[in-house]
């Protein structure tokens, strides 16, 4: 007897340390002190280079549900070992669904739904070679009025100059990407439809998202090209303020 994706969905829980970081304060005093050293002066530019966007953000739980080709067990799309979230398909993979028209996929799919407020999703991501025409992290817009576009982003990696990594639209957002580690950070305020993103820590890209919609985080492989597609995840966060 087949099991279909929905009877072989694994739920897991990933939860953090809950904690407010905020930012230091300078004292007015010193801050109008004409003779700062220029030694001091670089301390606090520093500084302020270095603040984290989840300065002043919360870390919060969540949880997700596992999406990959149908008639295969997850173990043969998926590990976790060492921390790291392995997640890869073949293009000639099954969809999600038996019927379905989308394209092969393992993914993880948050099972954190939101319409308004704030929302980071943030992790390191590993784009091993050969991965071309793949899609590892999307806002999908699970249920979003007729006529609009089903997600808010997508992030895709290419080939091109030893790994590229792509906003939906086509924009360069990094290079050289490919066997090596990097910090993703995709910041949505869904109350004033604002998305930003970040490649280890520093503003990439800033867009508007595509309107009222009911949302949430996926990440993963979603394969739209030819041959082998992996992505790998670690020291994955959900921020919320």
């Amino acid at each position: 007897m087949r099991k279909t994706a929905s009877s072989l969905t694994t739920v897991l829980a990933l939860c953090g340390t809950a904690g407010l970081f905020l930012t230091p304060s300078v004292s007015s005093a010193a801050a109008s002190t004409p003779s700062v050293s220029s030694a001091s002066s670089a301390s606090l530019a520093s500084s302020a280079l270095a603040e984290s966007p989840t300065t002043g953000w919360r870390q919060t739980s969540f949880t997700y549900s596992m999406q990959k080709p149908w008639n295969l067990s997850l173990s043969q799309r998926y590990t976790y070992s060492d921390s790291i979230h392995r997640m890869w398909v073949n293009d000639t993979d099954e969809p999600m669904s038996q019927g379905s028209g989308t394209d092969p996929r393992t993914e993880m799919r948050w099972q954190q739904e939101y319409t308004g407020g704030q929302h980071m999703w943030d992790a390191d991501v590993y784009i091993p070679t050969g991965t071309n025409s793949a899609s590892f992290m999307q806002i999908l817009r699970v249920k979003h009025p007729a006529g609009t576009p089903a997600t808010d982003i997508m992030f895709n990696a290419y080939s091109a100059n030893g790994g590229t990594v792509k906003a939906y639209d086509g924009t360069v957002l990094r290079t050289g990407v490919y066997n090596t580690w990097f910090n993703l950070k995709v910041e949505h305020n869904a109350s004033t439809g604002t998305i930003r993103t970040y490649i280890n820590d520093t503003l990439v890209l800033t867009r508007a998202d595509r309107g009222p919609a009911t949302r949430h985080f996926k990440n993963g492989v979603y394969h739209h090209g030819t041959g082998r597609a992996e992505a790998r995840f670690r020291n994955i966060r959900y921020w919320t303020r």
